[in-house]
């Protein structure tokens, strides 16, 4: 965790997740890009951005990648020509007000779970297959993208990538998908980066296990209250945790 001071930011920023081995052109690739979609494609909302930011407020922005996505920040689409031997599960979660932001944590790793333990419902997956089909179209729409995404099937052993994803799709039923999430979903083995003030007292919130309440400035329906009794206990195991003054992040 990155301790900023006040001057640098008054929110906390989360990514966390973990390393897998599904890449493109894996048996499980399409199956785990439909997880990752429900969750919460970039920008484009998803299971993580209603449940975070549409039906509590806690925070911005809430998504899922099951690839690496650098300055994902500043831009709707990944780059091509970012081919990688080893792929990673990855939630974005920020910005977060600091005392509400282990409630936010907790929160993701909830609806994660839920994905793994109960899948999506067929609806859902039509749904999003549909979406999936449809908006892969738009990450090639220049020369240049078609070029550069070209040359990454030619690394990762695939054919023509939007015809790759779109027969992949096709062929997919949500039993692939459910069992996908359960297989390579691990909340257990999430590493976390936070970045923000009063980052020392998340840390040993954290490491406690202490209940994390939050108090809302409107009222919420009893459905919502009821979920984040059950969330603000959610367990988290803490192995190894370190608190690293940002003036110490690049020396």
């Amino acid at each position: 965790m990155i301790s900023a001071g006040t001057i640098l930011g008054r929110q906390v920023t989360m990514s966390f997740g973990h390393t897998i081995p599904v890449m493109r052109g894996h048996a499980d690739y399409h199956a785990l890009l439909v997880a990752q979609c429900w969750l919460g494609q970039h920008r484009n909302g998803g299971r993580l951005f209603d449940s975070i930011r549409e039906l509590r407020g806690l925070n911005y922005g809430d998504y899922a990648y099951i690839e690496y996505f650098p300055r994902g920040m500043y831009q709707f689409e990944p780059d091509p020509c970012l081919a990688r031997q080893q792929q990673i599960f990855q939630v974005w979660l920020r910005p977060v007000e600091p005392s509400k932001a282990l409630f936010a944590f907790r929160l993701a790793l909830y609806e994660i779970e839920q994905l793994r333990l109960g899948g999506i419902t067929q609806e859902d997956f039509e749904r999003t297959r549909n979406f999936l089909t449809k908006y892969v179209k738009l990450l090639l729409k220049t020369d240049s993208l078609r070029q550069g995404y070209a040359i990454d099937s030619e690394f990762y052993g695939v054919g023509e990538y939007v015809e790759f994803i779109a027969s992949g799709l096709a062929q997919l039923s949500v039993e692939d998908v459910n069992r996908a999430a359960r297989k390579y979903l691990d909340v257990k083995r999430f590493c976390l980066v936070a970045v923000g003030p009063g980052m020392e007292e998340f840390a040993a919130a954290l490491k406690s296990g202490a209940a994390s309440p939050i108090q809302y400035e409107v009222p919420q329906p009893e459905e919502v209250l009821a979920v984040d009794r059950v969330v603000e206990v959610w367990p988290v195991e803490v192995k190894t945790l370190k608190v690293i003054p940002f003036e110490e992040v690049f020396e």
